[in-house]
């Protein structure tokens, strides 16, 4: 139905909210189910090659949502995105900004439409093969399987939908009547508030951490990763691999020589450009939505 949203929103005592959402419909299992397990996957070059946002302003691009001029005007807001989300950002006021522009006056249902499309052209053939047996295993054991973005949670539940898993945490914007407030209920789900947002589930969900597991290619993932039992290291960048071999984690490398350096670019600059323009992209159409 348009205009409803199955988000719940936790905040702990500590005043951190976090949001999450189910998949839509539940992962077939002929197991029996496993309450107190569960495993965490990030989703940006950990399941899938490159990074989501990069492939969901890819096809805006191609449903004319905005221009290459739009692309270069924006590109070095996003430059400045890209230094203030990481941890070693200090003030994330600019980027929390950011968020809510990409978002705002859009309907939730839209917003899920678009990724649903989006998703079967873009992509589903960026999913890396390998990370999707990992996460089939957990379900295969019947534990429940859950990815960890920075995308709006919506998003990460398509996502999730057509890979067969159990829901997304991610980054919640408020909404009213069906469309995005242009404000953020919590944080961005980046960094720490990946791991405060898997400890909340895991209380509401009756998980026990030390029997759930944590997967993810980034070293600004190691409060995640730290959370739980047990942590693998997907595709990892150098620092991560670093610490993954100081502390004995396993390490998966799905990625092969060349390949794996040209993939490597939407994660990175491309990323950061095309996030701009889906910003700019969305802000576009919607004023030439009300002037036509």
């Amino acid at each position: 139905m348009a205009g409803t949203r199955k988000v719940t929103v936790s905040t702990d005592a500590h005043g951190h909210t976090t949001g999450w959402s189910e998949a839509p419909t539940a992962p077939a299992t002929t197991v029996p189910p496993d309450p107190t397990a569960a495993a965490f996957f990030d989703v940006d070059n950990t399941m899938m090659q490159g990074a989501s946002i990069y492939w969901f302003a890819r096809g805006l691009a191609a449903r004319k949502y905005f221009t290459t001029g739009d692309l270069a005007r924006f590109a070095w807001q996003q430059a400045r995105f890209r230094l203030l989300a990481t941890e070693h950002a200090g003030d994330m006021s600019q980027a929390k900004e950011a968020a809510l522009a990409f978002v705002q006056g859009w309907r939730v249902d839209d917003i899920e439409r678009l990724a649903d499309e989006i998703f079967d052209e873009l992509m589903a053939p960026r999913i890396w093969a390998g990370t999707r047996r990992l996460a089939q295993r957990h379900l295969d054991a019947g534990e429940r399987v859950w990815l960890v973005s920075a995308a709006p949670v919506e998003i990460g539940r398509v996502i999730a939908a057509r890979l067969g898993l159990t829901g997304a945490i991610g980054t919640v914007a408020e909404v009213v009547d069906g469309a995005y407030t242009g404000r953020l209920v919590g944080d961005l789900m980046h960094g720490p508030a990946k791991a405060e947002a898997v400890t909340q589930l895991a209380a509401v969900e009756g998980l026990d951490l030390a029997r759930c597991a944590a997967y993810s290619d980034s070293a600004n993932d190691l409060p995640m990763l730290s959370a739980v039992g047990r942590a693998v290291a997907v595709n990892p960048d150098p620092a991560l691999l670093r610490q993954a071999r100081e502390r004995g984690w396993d390490v998966r490398d799905f990625r092969t020589g060349r390949r794996a350096v040209r993939i490597a670019v939407p994660s990175t600059a491309a990323a950061g450009l095309l996030a701009g323009a889906v910003t700019a992209g969305l802000a576009l159409h919607r004023r030439r939505h009300r002037e036509v």
